[in-house]
């Protein structure tokens, strides 16, 4: 095959029209690490911003890299946005991948391990420690780790062991006294993920992590007596974990046991990146080269002065001894068309108004309390809920586990197929199915991410149905950590909507049209599309017009060229997208009307907005769709309409404050990088993480986009 030299692959990508996805999220991950730098963050931001940044890589590798591996290893045909192919792709997208892992080691190694001493503590290897902590550590080894540790030899006796998914393993080159080098064998031992990932050490007014690895290092000679130990390497793989489940025409009887198939399938699926200490053995990597099938550019090279796995960061920003020198979060405040919030009955409130909800400045107490309260609230008669993630312990299947026990009609459809969640939404919807619940497992081969809520009462002589519509899921912890959007409403225009969705996604129903509903994957892009072709139609007729949107990511190429036909006509086009961004800004005779914003900060931005002026007769769009081809193609989705005045202006002040931060903000250039929005001389910094504490009706009443 043909290797396309560097400078020819760059000059294909930028040529093209439309940025790669995958290489506009490395862009992001590098947004993310880029908090790890800010001199105004503390240490332990710091490192929680690195620790991210590892996570949010290991996924990349396991789900987009796992996908393009499954091109290449079935000589299946992939033409990247980019404009390359399989392997000049995957050639490129690993060099990108090879410089972020050395800029996290790097300013690890040279920046913050320097500097942790200061703030208390310190990482140390064993020989580092004084002796008599030397033999505190040897005891913990030998009664706490030494009896979990399993030595795994491949020979000719021996097949090759199952190594796991992002465990850190020890590979133990030996050769029996005697024996010739061409007859070396090869050990693992796996850490496993319930030792603690540091033994902590407290001197005086210091505290010392020693890392798991390290100790088990010191002693790991004696797990392989009277043999000769040629060399100890350390290593960490990453599986593909990309699937994508077969549709079945028994979906019930068959749909969980293929979801439980497909998680154990992960941990041996295909090793697409191999982690190691430099100075391993040639043999040893040569072996794994070739069972694995994997390249040389997959490998990343780990200096023993740096650290493997970032994620085990997070047991010294969450211990406790440092609480106190962590930033904290401003309490929630009362959103601003509730400002009586827990003070007065919800059901009473929402028979009179609709309740804007912005998280986390917002409380999500409000939708916890109406679902509490309906659980036993004898004239509830029904509840319907959508439910993508759950928090641990969730107080919403409580609450559902306490309305079934009333003797209500409970039916909830749950997304078994959220990924990474999946084994905790199976135990959470079984428990909610034992106990009489009507528990819907997804839809076909749908991805069910609507966010909706239902609720039928009775009141008097009427019934009323009181509904919950959002961008997010209905998770009490991460509402505390990513921003998003609801709306709680009683409006019977959406009510009447919410309960075709319903209808549709329970049953096997199609209606006609929705009034104030976009849907997935029914007609959501070409609706959206029609209201960009509006706002383009407006501009060539000299009228007012402008595009306002907030998504997480923007990757389909049909509302793409829409968008590009649409700042041609003369559109001022705004995009505040956190993540992925496929659009090219900025370029001539294409994009020069469009501008793209990125907003990385204290809170992970999670709402969708979408404004479109329509010469002052505005259409103001919010749910859980972002601008992907998932989520117009494979996933029920929807975004409902804001009708009332004042909670449409709030929703317009979101996207005004959006593109006011000078604080979090990165500028989006044509060629697909990001620039550090930073306050003009003479301005003030304007952080939204913390201004949206701090509104007042007056600021809304004066919002303008335009």
């Amino acid at each position: 095959m043909k290797v396309l030299q560097k400078d020819r692959v760059d000059q294909i990508i930028y040529q093209s029209d439309l940025v790669s996805r995958d290489l506009s999220w490395l862009k992001f991950n590098d947004r993310v690490l880029d908090q790890s730098y800010k001199a105004s963050r503390t240490i332990f931001e710091k490192l929680k911003f690195l620790a991210i940044s590892a996570s949010n890589l290991d996924e990349f590798f396991m789900i987009r890299v796992g996908s393009l591996y499954n091109y290449l290893d079935y000589d299946k045909e992939r033409v990247d946005y980019s404009g390359l192919r399989e392997e000049p792709f995957k050639t490129k997208l690993m060099l990108e991948c090879q410089e972020f892992h050395k800029k996290q080691h790097d300013h690890f190694q040279n920046t913050l391990l320097p500097g942790l001493k200061e703030f208390g503590f310190i990482l140390s290897n064993v020989k580092n420690l004084l002796p008599e902590e030397q033999e505190y550590l040897k005891e913990y080894y030998q009664k706490a780790v030494y009896p979990m540790l399993t030595p795994m030899v491949y020979d000719g006796y021996h097949t090759f062991p199952i190594l796991m998914n992002k465990l850190l393993i020890f590979g133990v080159v030996t050769i029996s006294p005697g024996d010739k080098k061409d007859n070396r064998k090869l050990s693992f031992v796996q850490i496993p993920s319930n030792i603690p990932r540091f033994f902590e050490i407290e001197r005086e007014d210091l505290v010392i992590y020693v890392p798991i690895e390290e100790i088990i290092r010191e002693h790991v000679v004696a797990l392989f007596r009277n043999v000769d130990i040629e060399s100890i390497n350390l290593f960490r793989i990453t599986r593909n974990g990309d699937f994508t489940l077969e549709e079945s025409e028994d979906m019930d009887t068959n749909f969980l046991e293929e979801v439980k198939r497909k998680l154990n399938a992960r941990k041996t699926g295909r090793v697409v990146r191999i982690e190691v200490e430099e100075g391993y053995s040639k043999w040893m990597m040569n072996l794994l080269k070739e069972r694995w099938q994997i390249q040389d550019d997959s490998i990343f090279k780990i200096e023993r002065a740096s650290m493997f796995d970032f994620n085990g960061l997070w047991e010294v920003i969450g211990n406790k001894r440092f609480k106190d020198k962590i930033p904290a979060v401003p309490n929630p405040v009362p959103p601003l068309s509730y400002p009586e919030a827990g003070t007065e009955d919800i059901f009473q409130v929402l028979k009179h108004k609709d309740v804007l909800l912005h998280h986390p400045y917002n409380n999500i107490s409000p939708i916890l309390d109406l679902l509490e309260k309906a659980s036993e609230d004898p004239n509830v008669m029904a509840i319907k809920m959508t439910i993508y993630r759950l928090a641990k312990g969730s107080r919403i299947t409580n609450a559902l586990l306490k309305a079934v026990e009333n003797g209500k009609h409970v039916s909830v459809l749950f997304e078994v197929k959220a990924r990474f969640d999946e084994e905790n939404n199976i135990r959470e919807a079984q428990k909610l199915q034992k106990a009489g619940c009507f528990v819907i497992y997804g839809v076909s081969n749908l991805k069910t991410h609507t966010k909706l809520l239902l609720i039928v009462k009775k009141d008097e002589n009427r019934v009323i149905r009181y509904v919950h519509l959002g961008s997010g899921n209905y998770n009490e912890e991460t509402s505390r950590l990513y921003t998003d959007i609801g709306l709680l409403t009683t409006n019977e225009i959406l009510a009447n909507d919410v309960s075709e969705f319903f209808n549709v996604i329970t049953g096997h129903s199609m209606p006609a049209t929705y009034q104030n509903l976009l849907t997935a994957p029914r007609d959501m892009r070409n609706q959206l599309i029609q209201f960009i072709e509006d706002e383009a139609s407006h501009a060539r007729e000299g009228l007012p017009c402008g595009i306002f949107i907030k998504v997480n990511s923007l990757e389909d190429s049909e509302t793409i060229y829409a968008l590009y036909r649409a700042s041609q006509s003369g559109v001022p086009i705004k995009l505040i997208v956190r993540g992925i961004c496929c659009l090219r800004p900025g370029r001539p005779g294409l994009s020069e009307n469009i501008q793209v914003l990125s907003i990385v900060g204290d809170f992970l931005e999670h709402s969708r907005i979408y404004h479109f002026h329509n010469i002052g007769k505005s259409r103001t769009y919010v749910g859980s769709a972002d601008m992907m081809v998932r989520s117009f193609d494979r996933r029920l989705e929807s975004l409902f309409r804001i009708d009332s005045p004042f909670l449409e202006k709030q929703l317009m002040n979101i996207l005004a404050y959006n593109l006011k931060d000078n604080v979090n903000t990165y500028i989006m250039q044509e060629d697909g990088t990001y620039e550090i929005k930073l306050p003009v001389e003479g301005e003030e910094e304007f952080n939204i993480h913390q201004k949206f504490f701090e509104l007042d009706t007056g600021i809304i009443e004066n919002v303008k986009l335009i």
